[in-house]
């Protein structure tokens, strides 16, 4: 099997036309290509004049050395060994914390493994969540324990299902293969900038779920952990709790894959003496265009072809303060949406569906924020950092969820919002026309005012007067880390195996995967010495 990397494919494209090209650049007759399938598809669109597909596909032809010869964009394909299944033993059945990404794919890790995890989750399962998180949006009504944050599938079910991934590691394949198992669509296996879409996402949430129940596991909803049962630095077992009533869970082994917002738990946790750190993160504002601006700056005349989906980008500008500021979680044709989990905090993200064919698109736009910004050396000063700024933000989006938003115009000219022009905010309950600058922290807000008109440089439309600010998005990454060993365990703490994101080691939906199947594997080594 042979791998041709980098073909320039036009969008109108079809088998007979990729057989052709295929054939010109083998320069090899018409019957030495026996077979070829697509790996990798990208999207082109440096001219704006000749936007097109950049593909790379597995070949099977008859003569591979004459191939290789005539070829340079030929190689032999690489052969990519899954990891090698481990199977483990176990005196206890495992305590998986958090049904996110991290914690669904730890818990699927052990059943494979021959393991009987109990997976327990603080919120509800997928589509009783839906709802509350519908019910916020249409009212301004919080579930605290249900909503953007907390629940089945974790924070990214209610994002984009972006799949995108700075992380290589030899877990990526199996998790992007067991989303399509579950109902994701097949073109992530092979597009550049994979994802499923909030719609579609929730469907394979609920299905990896019962794919961890039919294989021996248990999984608990509106369950909590309330403390860890530790002794000489062991771990003995979990209390929870589920509607008011508190047990205990007895295992020597716990995963916490409990997310970037669990504040509660974290507190909890630092309480009974687990070792925690300050982590930079990141703060700014969402961002919202008219999509069919950012296709026409991405696209040029080729916006609105029906191959192209609506365009994204990713954006980044350095700062004299070295602090830098960039984009982060775009949503092509998406909506800005409320992401509180506490009262009393206004807090913004952002959504698609798979068709992505939203009238706005948004993203994040953040600034860096360092551990000497939170102006305390507490471990968990961060978490005070971003509650302050949700706070601020609530008081001034008028005390009901409604957030504080600014055309871009005004922000950079320095004065109040007072209506909206052509780009129409998407976040609901609502937004009330305000002043940016006296919810956010000053460098923060010197920060975004440097940025834009740079960023617009980069991508013609980004500081469109009547673009919109929504803010604020504090809920980018954890601001704290726990400490945990080479082997996966948290530092002086046997049994106890920090992931994912809320432990400060993620920063997306696969990462956060990787974690978990990495955390679960460790469990696994573990077992077999015990």
């Amino acid at each position: 099997m042979l791998r041709l990397t980098n073909l320039a494919v036009p969008l109108d494209y079809d088998d007979r036309i990729l057989r052709q090209l295929i054939l010109r650049k083998l320069s090899v007759p018409q019957d030495q290509l026996v077979s070829f399938a697509l790996v990798r598809r990208s999207i082109d669109a440096r001219d704006k004049a000749d936007v097109h597909f950049v593909m790379s596909f597995d070949l099977c032809v008859k003569d591979e050395a004459s191939a290789l010869k005539r070829c340079r964009s030929l190689a032999p394909s690489p052969q990519n060994k899954p990891p090698r299944p481990l199977f483990g033993r176990f005196n206890t059945r495992p305590l998986v914390v958090g049904a996110g990404p991290a914690g669904l794919f730890a818990a699927l890790t052990l059943v494979r493994s021959g393991a009987a995890p109990i997976l327990i989750e603080r919120g509800k399962p997928v589509d009783e969540r839906t709802n509350d998180v519908s019910l916020m949006a249409a009212q301004g009504i919080l579930e605290e324990d249900s909503n953007v944050q907390f629940g089945e599938g974790g924070a990214g079910a209610f994002s984009d299902g972006k799949l995108t991934c700075g992380v290589k590691s030899p877990y990526t394949a199996e998790i992007l293969e067991t989303f399509v198992k579950h109902g994701a669509p097949a073109e992530i296996l092979t597009d550049q900038m994979p994802h499923i879409g909030t719609d579609r996402l929730k469907k394979v949430v609920s299905s990896l779920r019962e794919e961890i129940r039919a294989s021996g596991g248990t999984v608990l909803f509106e369950t909590r952990l309330e403390e860890l049962i530790l002794r000489s630095g062991h771990v003995e077992g979990a209390v929870v709790s589920h509607a008011g009533k508190k047990r205990e869970i007895l295992t020597d082994t716990v995963l916490l894959c409990i997310g970037h917002s669990a504040r509660d738990t974290v507190q909890n946790l630092f309480t009974a003496g687990i070792r925690m750190t300050q982590k930079p993160f990141a703060v700014g504002v969402r961002i919202e265009h008219l999509r069919s601006l950012i296709d026409r700056s991405q696209y040029g005349s080729f916006a609105g072809h029906p191959a192209l989906n609506a365009a994204s980008y990713k954006l980044i500008c350095h700062t004299k303060d070295g602090r830098g500021v960039y984009t982060f979680c775009m949503c092509p044709g998406g909506s800005v949406i409320a992401a509180a989990s506490q009262p009393g905090g206004v807090v913004t993200n952002g959504m698609s569906l798979h068709a992505r064919d939203g009238e706005n698109s948004n993203s994040a736009l953040l600034v860096g924020v360092r551990t000497e910004d939170f102006g305390d050396t507490h471990p968990l000063a961060g978490f005070v950092f971003q509650r302050e700024l949700e706070r601020a933000a609530f008081r001034a989006g008028g005390g009901d969820f409604r957030a504080p938003a600014q055309r871009v115009e005004d922000f950079l000219c320095g004065r109040p919002t007072s209506r909206f022009g052509d780009v129409v905010p998407s976040y609901r309950p609502g937004v009330t026309p305000a002043d940016l600058r006296e919810i956010l922290p000053g460098f923060i807000a010197e920060n975004l005012k440097t940025a834009i008109p740079v960023m617009d440089r980069q991508l013609h439309g980004f500081a469109l007067p009547d673009a919109v600010l929504t803010g604020p998005e504090t809920r980018s990454s954890s601001p704290v880390r726990f400490s945990r060993d080479e082997t996966g365990q948290a530092e002086g703490i046997s049994g106890l195996f920090p992931v994912g994101e809320g432990a400060g080691y993620a920063g997306g939906i696969v990462s956060a995967a990787i974690d978990g199947i990495a955390s679960a594997r460790k469990v696994i080594e573990r077992s077999l010495l015990l």
